[in-house]
């Protein structure tokens, strides 16, 4: 717990875990430390040094009797195990969430008495979140099935038991499910007898059985190296030690090598992708910092240009799918979505794009129906709730509201979502502009505070922020291209880096292929090993083998190892 506490402390600032220190001159109550001033590390240390040269003065004990007296009441709370570990996080490092009731909860503690249970200790029992609990059988989409026939009856067969009857066969069977582990790469030895005359010397090998194949690394295997990699941010040495350790070696180098000798089998149909996307009519975009070792600035001895890399991502949403976009390199999300937008049918109308409000990611000379993100916006004063409770909290229940009406009209269609919208959230939206206006213009807050600074955000961007309300189809946030860019994230947290901009390219390529299956509850393993048995009729006709269309295709193709 403690190391786990040190780290979250990093995160924060590489602040002291200081929960609520004494002031100077305020003295400390029973219930623990009343004040709240925060000690870096570098000011305690500071102290430290000073008491060698001479007394400290008032104001140094104060701050030495606060960090002492927040360590004893914290020791004290862990050893009468009168506090929960959630209730401790969240004193020591704030609410996890953005969600009101954290952030009202978060200044409603102070006053609490600590020996209190609060809300995570209630004896209630809790509402499942969706998602939890049991998985029943029909969750197993890709178990195999194994079907039983009874030892002894069949339909139609008189009943054993009342001898009168017809036994007839119901439509869902018994069902029960067996786990069974394995290694992510399972590997086969064929040990083929050989003979040898000790004669004339000639051996006599036996032959291979039937589907042994003739490569190494199947399409399954390669399908799997992909999805631990680029699906589940699995880096390779990781991978590597797993598979020595169950006696079925897969060196880092082997797995990158069998990935890019692979590629051909993907590049058709992932330009297939780019050309459709361009068709969407919504289309996300942002983009996330990574690093590419031959892209940095220490592999640019010129330092010309742009010097940062990126990850841009892009989701292009249309009427019956969904397509994730990765883009790795010194492009910017917009520029990006440029390059996509030149593939896009003349006579089709601008698309609906949906980014937050940085410049960088509007894409050049390609009109668009720009729309900003109104959770963006949300989290500017989430950021600034500390010091502006009472304003924050009008404008995220305003937003609560917004959300709420957008949950209402899940199962509408655009044209009904946006008449609802007009008629609910319009005059929601209207009054929540009058009042930051107001708040500016009657100088109840001053323009420059970080709360003002927010305000002007909203009103700069009020018009692509209430797209919403004038465009049907229109989405609220950018959410869905935050929750794409995590598989970016995710390999920039375990791999750090990608060593080439070809090696960026190919992840790229299969992030975008399995994300793509992901949006559209396509299994990715079973695509990417399709793809592969029918890497020469997806080359041909690539439109045909995208992950919504390809069991059609598929149905058409004799199967064939690539």
């Amino acid at each position: 717990m403690g190391n786990r506490f040190k780290r979250q402390a990093k995160r924060h600032g590489q602040r002291l875990p200081h929960l609520m220190p004494v002031k100077a001159a305020t003295p400390a109550s029973k219930d623990g430390p009343t004040g709240h001033e925060e000690i870096g590390l570098d000011q305690l240390k500071a102290i430290i040094e000073r008491t060698a040269t001479g007394p400290l003065d008032e104001q140094d004990r104060q701050l030495l009797l606060s960090v002492s007296e927040t360590l004893c009441y914290v020791t004290d709370q862990l050893e009468k195990k009168s506090i929960s570990i959630g209730r401790l996080r969240k004193l020591l490092f704030g609410a996890s969430t953005e969600t009101l009731k954290n952030l009202e909860d978060k200044h409603t503690t102070d006053a609490q008495d600590p020996d209190k249970p609060g809300p995570e200790e209630s004896t209630e029992p809790k509402k499942k979140a969706k998602g939890h609990g049991r998985h029943g059988a029909e969750d197993y989409t890709g178990a195999q099935k194994v079907n039983i026939p009874h030892e002894s009856l069949k339909p139609g067969d008189d009943c054993p038991h009342c001898l009168k009857g017809t036994v007839y066969e119901m439509a869902k069977p018994k069902s029960a499910v067996r786990v069974t582990g394995q290694a992510p790469l399972q590997a086969t030895v064929y040990e083929m007898q050989k003979l040898r005359c000790n004669l004339c010397g000639k051996i006599f090998t036996a032959k291979a059985p039937e589907g042994m194949g003739t490569e190494k690394y199947n399409a399954e295997s390669v399908s799997m190296m992909a999805m631990l990699k680029y699906g589940s941010g699995v880096p390779f040495n990781r991978l590597q030690r797993l598979q020595e350790t169950l006696g079925i070696p897969l060196a880092a180098s082997t797995q990158w090598e069998t990935l890019s000798e692979h590629e051909y089998a993907f590049d058709s149909v992932y330009d297939a992708f780019i050309v459709t996307a361009a068709q969407g009519k919504v289309i996300h975009n942002d983009d996330t910092v990574m690093k590419v070792l031959n892209l940095t600035d220490l592999n640019r001895p010129d330092k010309e240009g742009r010097t940062g890399v990126f990850t841009s991502g892009i989701v292009s949403v249309g009427d019956d799918h969904q397509i994730a976009l990765f883009f790795t390199g010194h492009k910017h999300a917009g520029e990006n979505l440029a390059d996509v937008l030149g593939h896009r049918a003349a006579e089709l109308t601008a698309p609906i794009q949906m980014a937050d409000g940085l410049s960088r990611n509007v894409p050049g000379a390609f009109e668009t129906l720009l729309a900003n993100c109104l959770a963006h916006g949300r989290r500017k004063f989430v950021d600034v709730y500390d010091d502006f409770p009472a304003e924050c909290h009008h404008v995220l229940d305003r937003l609560a509201q917004v959300y709420k009406n957008e949950a209402d009209t899940q199962a509408q269609s655009d044209a009904d979502r946006l008449i609802y919208h007009q008629q609910h959230s319009g005059p929601i939206m209207a009054e929540l502009k009058d009042w930051m206006q107001q708040q500016l213009d009657d100088h109840l807050v001053e323009p420059n505070s970080s709360l003002g600074e927010v305000i002007g955000y909203m009103l700069k961007h009020w018009e692509p922020l209430t797209l919403f309300l004038r465009e049907p189809g229109s989405p609220l946030d950018n959410n869905l291209c935050e929750r794409a860019l995590k598989k970016a994230i995710l390999h920039r947290k375990n791999a750090y880096f990608y060593k080439t901009a070809n090696g960026a390219r190919v992840g790229d390529m299969f992030m975008s292929l399995i994300h793509t299956c992901e949006l559209n509850a396509i299994n990715p393993f079973n695509y990417l090993t399709e793809l592969q048995k029918h890497a020469a009729a997806a080359a041909l006709c690539p439109a045909n083998w995208l992950p919504w269309n390809y069991q059609q295709a598929l149905s058409q193709e004799p199967t064939t190892e690539a």
